[in-house]
C-alpha cells in the first residue's frame, strides 16, 4: 500500500533473539558445532538432565558423566559400567564405531557445552520425568529438524517417579504438541496414556527393514512390562512406521515401537524402559532385566535403531551439527508463517494477518518496516544443511511498496544476510530499498550450498528512515536442498 503506514496491530514472536542458522555447501564459515566427525563414529547423547534416576529408575550407561569412558575406558561387560542402560552403552562402545556421553544439565543446541547438542548425531531420551523447558523443546525439535536422531523412549501412563506430576507419557506428548519449531503432530503420532500390564508385542514383517534386520541382529518380538502405545497419524507425516505391535493390534493403533522422520532428521519410539533395563545399576534401585528376556529380542532392536537414527551405514539420519547425508526435503519451519510466531526469530508485529499487506498465500507474511518513522525490523530462524548436500537453494517472496517518491535514492532498506553463530555478518545476499518497489511478489532465490555441513545465521533486516514509509514483505520462503 501507499501513503503513510497506519498503526497496525504488533504481535509479539516468542523466539526473538534466536537467530537463523543454516548449514550448507554454499559458503564457508566458521560454527560453534564440532569438527567433521569420522565417518565411522556415530555421537550419541543420553539424557540425564531429568529425572531418569529417579524412584528406582537408573536409566544412565555410566556413573561417570559425562564420558562414560572415566569409569573404564575399555569395557567388555555391562557391569564394567554401572547403571541399568549400561549393557546398551557398552555394546555400542564395543564396536568401535561410536562416541557416548551423559547430559546432566539443561539441552541446548548451537552452544559451546561440550555436551551441546550440536556435537552429537543421536540424542536418547531413556523415559525423562521432568518437563522439557520451553529452550530446550526448541532445542531438540530444531536438532532433528537439522538432520539429528531423537530415540524416546516412554513408560506407562502414571509412572511419576519423581512425584511432580509429569509422567513420561506426558513429557513426550508434550515435546511433540508444544514447542516453538512445530507442534502440528510434526513426527506423525502421539502417546497413548495407557497401562499394559504385560505382554510380548511382535514385529511386522519387513526383511527390508533396517532397524528390524540390522547389523546387530534380527528383532522378531519386543516386551511390555508395565508400558504405553502409540496411535500414528500417517496423514500428518506419511513416514511414520510401526514396527512392533501390541498383540491383537496393527495400522495406526497399538504400535508398541514406531519411527519416523522430521525436516532432514529421524526419531524412534518405544512405549516402555523395561526393554533397556538390563538388571544392573546403582545400588537400592529395584530393577527388571527387559535388555537380556529370552522371549524377546530387546537389545537387537534397541542397538539397530541406535544405528539407524545415527545414519550409520544408511543414507539418512545423523548430523544433528551438521550431518554427514543429504535427503532431499525442504528445511525451513514454518515457511509460509501460517502457524504465526512459531519458529522464526522477529521484531515484535512482523509475523502478521494484517489485512493491510496482503499474503502471497494463505493469511500471514512477514511484513517488515513500514510506519514512516525511524524503525529496524528483523527476521530469522534456525536451521542446518547437511554436508553431503550439492543443492541448497534459499528463495523467498518479496512485495516492496513506498511512499518514497525518489528515483535515485535509497532511504529505506531490506537487507538479507549470512551470519556465523556469534552474530558475526559472513555475507549480504542482497539489498533491497524503496527503489525496488513495484507491484505484487517477485521471488529471490540464492544458492547457499557452500555452507553445506555447518551452522550459519539467514538474517533480514528492514530499516527504514524518519519519514515516508516503505514496507517489505516476505511470504513463502523455502530451503530445499537434495
Amino acid at each position: 500500500m501507499l501513503g503513510s503506514r497506519r498503526s497496525r496491530r504488533r504481535l509479539t514472536t516468542a523466539l526473538a533473539g534466536l537467530g537463523l542458522f543454516v548449514t550448507g555447501a554454499a559458503l564457508q564459515v566458521t560454527t560453534t558445532a564440532a569438527p567433521a566427525h569420522a565417518a565411522t563414529t556415530n555421537r550419541v547423547l543420553f539424557d540425564d538432565g531429568h529425572a531418569e534416576e529417579a524412584g528406582n529408575a537408573d536409566w544412565i550407561i555410566s556413573t561417570s558423566k559425562p564420558d562414560p569412558l572415566s569409569q573404564d575406558s575399555t569395557p567388555s561387560a555391562e557391569t564394567d559400567w554401572t547403571g541399568a542402560l549400561s549393557s546398551w552403552g557398552v555394546a555400542l562402545q564395543k564396536t568401535g564405531s561410536y562416541s557416548l556421553k551423559t547430559a546432566t544439565s539443561a539441552l541446548t543446541y548451537g552452544g559451546s557445552s561440550t555436551t551441546d547438542l550440536s556435537n552429537f548425531d543421536t540424542l536418547v531420551l531413556p523415559e525423562p520425568n521432568t518437563l522439557f523447558t520451553t529452550a530446550e523443546k526448541t532445542a531438540i525439535m530444531t536438532f532433528v529438524q537439522n538432520g539429528g536422531g531423537l530415540f524416546m523412549i516412554s513408560d506407562h501412563t502414571g509412572a511419576d517417579r519423581n512425584s511432580d506430576g509429569e509422567d513420561a507419557v506426558e513429557i513426550l506428548n508434550d515435546l511433540m504438541t508444544n514447542n516453538s519449531v512445530d507442534s502440528t503432530d510434526p513426527f506423525g503420532f502421539s502417546v497413548d496414556t495407557l497401562d499394559i500390564s504385560s505382554g510380548y508385542p511382535a514385529a511386522i514383517s519387513d526383511s527390508t527393514n533396517e532397524v528390524l534386520n540390522g547389523a546387530f541382529g534380527t528383532v522378531t518380538k519386543s516386551l511390555i512390562a508395565d508400558g504405553t502405545t502409540a496411535t500414528l497419524k500417517p496423514a500428518d507425516n506419511a513416514n511414520v512406521k510401526g514396527l512392533v505391535y501390541r498383540s491383537g493390534y496393527s495400522g495406526n493403533t497399538g504400535a508398541f515401537f514406531a519411527t519416523s522422520t522430521f525436516g532432514s532428521g529421524r526419531v524412534a519410539f518405544w512405549g516402555d524402559s523395561s526393554p533397556i533395563d538390563d538388571g544392573t545399576g546403582q545400588s537400592g534401585n529395584t530393577l527388571y532385566d527387559g535388555w537380556n528376556d529370552t522371549g524377546a529380542t530387546n537389545a537387537a532392536l534397541a542397538l539397530n535403531a541406535t544405528a539407524w537414527l545415527a545414519g550409520d551405514g544408511t543414507s539418512g539420519g545423523g548430523g544433528g551439527g551438521g550431518g554427514t547425508t543429504c535427503t532431499a526435503s525442504q528445511l525451513l519451519g514454518n515457511n509460509g508463517f501460517e502457524s504465526g510466531n512459531t519458529t522464526w526469530s522477529a521484531t515484535s508485529g512482523v509475523i502478521t494477518n494484517s489485512s493491510s499487506e496482503a499474503a502471497r498465500t494463505g493469511s500471514y507474511k512477514a511484513w517488515l518496516d513500514g510506519y514512516g518513522t525511524a524503525t529496524t525490523d528483523t527476521l530469522s530462524q534456525s536451521v542446518s544443511i547437511p554436508s553431503d548436500c550439492t543443492t541448497a537453494a534459499l528463495s523467498f517472496y518479496l512485495h516492496i511498496d513506498t511512499a518514497e517518491t525518489s528515483t535515485s535514492t535509497a532511504y529505506d532498506t531490506l537487507k538479507v544476510q549470512v551470519l556465523n553463530s556469534s552474530g558475526t555478518v559472513l555475507s549480504t545476499l542482497a539489498t533491497y530499498s524503496n527503489l525496488n518497489a513495484a507491484s505484487g511478489y517477485t521471488q529471490r532465490s540464492f544458492s547457499l550450498a557452500s555452507y553445506a555441513g555447518q551452522t550459519v545465521t539467514l538474517k533480514f533486516t528492514g530499516v527504514e528512515g524518519s519519514t515516508l514509509q516503505t514496507s517489505f514483505v516476505v511470504d513463502d520462503t523455502a530451503l530445499n536442498v537434495s
